[in-house]
């Protein structure tokens, strides 16, 4: 197969998907519940299931704990400058800050870099997101909680962490891979049973994942330009530092595989957290509009980019 056939094939099924997910919202095919219904297979059991092995069945190394670091540090940064910035601009949108920095993995990256080079390699994007996964369950959703429900008591905040079951799995799968438990979980009966049912439940993310976004493409021109701006500044700010990180982080100070860098390329792409409107405080429904049109947005330019670098880097 030539490089041109291979990339043909690994792109269209993502935008055939997309598009399902288009048309089965325009036809009315299936309604607006039953895509929230998939939604919550997907976080509950498709995608923790992905993570889960992921985790699992990767080697770790001293070095990632650097990557780790840097990404956790990274977000937190995106966020400040996205405080400075709603001020030096005047920005009128109050969650204008939230809009900066966070990614979206896992109803995005994990579909784009799995069906591209293969479920198998989500372990190196996986590693890639740990850091940005504890700041999204951590710092990231703590700042949410406050500004919605005015949430400073730390116990309530562990707890939220502790809700989400991506964060369960990707702790499960760290925990059972250090513990060396990888061969009792693949052989003994019962728990054999298990692993292989998560093996199937992570077959289905990828599909529902790219369906459900095809489905909440809805863009309103009302506004556009404001969308725009946010995503003109981050893409500016984090497509060059995504490629100095590359070159400098990945590829010179820690010397790993070049995989490792399209995953960091690639969640450097991602739009914003679909989470923020869902922590959002009530009563601000011109905002909820301004944010969903900045995500949707966002994502069909991560698609477009992602594309693009998957066309010169089609094989890990």
């Amino acid at each position: 197969m030539d490089q041109t056939t291979l990339i043909i094939n690994r792109v269209l099924p993502i935008l055939f998907l997309i598009g399902l997910g288009y048309w089965i919202r325009r036809r009315q095919f299936l309604a607006e519940s039953t895509i929230d219904d998939l939604r919550k297979i997907v976080v509950n059991f498709a995608l923790p299931s992905v993570l889960f092995l992921s985790f699992l069945e990767i080697k770790f190394e001293l070095k990632y704990f650097v990557l780790f670091i840097t990404l956790y540090l990274l977000c937190v940064g995106l966020f400040g400058f996205g405080v400075l910035l709603q001020r030096r601009l005047k920005v009128e949108y109050e969650y204008f800050p939230y809009m900066m920095t966070g990614f979206e993995y896992g109803m995005l990256g994990v579909s784009l870099f799995g069906s591209a080079y293969g479920l198998d390699q989500i372990g190196y994007i996986a590693v890639v997101d740990l850091g940005h996964e504890l700041f999204i369950w951590s710092f990231f959703l703590a700042l949410l909680l406050m500004k919605r429900d005015g949430l400073t008591h730390p116990g309530s905040l562990v707890i939220a962490v502790f809700k989400s079951p991506v964060m369960v799995a990707i702790m499960a799968g760290i925990l059972f891979n250090l513990l060396g438990a990888q061969g009792f979980l693949y052989e003994k009966v019962g728990t054999g049973a298990v692993i292989a049912t998560l093996r199937f439940l992570s077959n289905l993310t990828i599909p529902l994942i790219l369906i459900i976004v095809g489905y909440g493409i809805r863009l309103e021109w009302r506004g556009a330009r404001k969308t725009a701006v946010v995503i003109a500044i981050r893409l500016a700010l984090l497509i060059p530092l995504a490629l100095i990180l590359n070159e400098v982080l990945i590829d010179g100070l820690l010397n790993m595989d070049s995989p490792f860098q399209a995953a960091l390329f690639t969640l450097l792409i991602l739009p914003p957290p679909f989470i923020v409107p869902l922590y959002m405080r009530a009563g601000l429904e011109d905002e909820r509009r301004y944010i969903n049109n900045v995500l949707m947005l966002y994502t069909v330019f991560t698609i477009i980019l992602f594309t693009i670098y998957f066309s010169f880097n089609p094989t890990l």
